[in-house]
């Protein structure tokens, strides 16, 4: 995948695109992550998709941002669609991404064909601050993999920053408070005001989403369906092969516009 690049307003926001002549696929990670978690999926999908993976506002090689308001987000998308010079696209979105994902397409319905969320539900309620020890500069790599520890460092690894002075992460976990802070909330009405066709994707064992919770919003929502993988929170990394079938699947049929 190759490392791009755009602006909105003064903001720089970078991306991985897979290439190719495939249909495009934007991809939208969740808090603490960034585009390289959906390399292994890109690679899955090509040729015949092209997989753009977004590294949203403070994450990745993107820069910090001021705001992480829910408008925030949706415009850097815009942004991201206009400068890829395409009208419509298919939106994956997991956790963060996912939220943003569907509300984009609530504002935007004829510009998204359809939408892959993965566990996340339309009411949300979450507490990062035990994030907050992860800030600073460590002095290894090691170091700092045991300050966030085994269970969540290898969801984290890709944004892993080594620097003159150690090692850091390229997120600010003061800014993914607050962007979790925004995030919260009840979006049932963003949820519902989209008819493209959507996959829901839920973890077996997610400690975020509940089955009941899930299989409401497909119940609730038309053309949507509802599939519950091995893993957790972050399916596409906890169960790669899975989750690739199953975007395949859902992915075969969408028309070609």
């Amino acid at each position: 995948m190759e490392r791009r690049a755009f602006s909105n307003g003064k903001l720089r926001l970078s991306y991985l695109d897979s290439g190719g002549a495939g249909q495009i696929l934007i991809a939208l990670h969740g808090h603490w992550m960034e585009a390289a978690t959906f390399i292994p999926l890109a690679d899955c999908l090509w040729p015949s998709w092209r997989l753009v993976a977004l590294d949203q506002r403070g994450h990745g090689y993107s820069d910090h941002a001021a705001s992480y308001g829910r408008s925030d987000y949706l415009a850097d998308i815009a942004a991201l669609f206009r400068h890829l010079g395409v009208d419509s696209a298919v939106l994956l979105g997991h956790s963060l991404g996912g939220v943003n994902a569907y509300q984009f397409a609530a504002g935007n319905p004829l510009r998204v064909r359809a939408m892959i969320i993965e566990d996340i539900g339309a009411t949300v309620s979450g507490d990062v601050s035990f994030i907050r020890p992860w800030s600073g500069t460590f002095p290894t790599q090691q170091a700092l993999e045991e300050r966030i520890g085994s269970r969540l460092a290898p969801y984290v690894r890709n944004s892993f920053r080594q620097t003159a002075a150690g090692w850091q992460l390229s997120f600010n976990p003061a800014d993914e408070e607050i962007s979790q802070k925004h995030l919260n909330g009840d979006h049932s009405s963003d949820w519902l005001a989209s008819n493209c066709k959507a996959l829901l994707i839920r973890g077996e064992h997610s400690p975020i989403t509940k089955e009941t919770e899930m299989r409401n919003m497909a119940e609730r929502r038309a053309n949507t369906t509802l599939l519950t993988l091995p893993g957790g929170h972050v399916v596409h990394a906890d169960s790669p092969e899975e989750f690739c079938r199953a975007v395949t699947a859902f992915l075969s049929g969408i028309d070609r516009l």
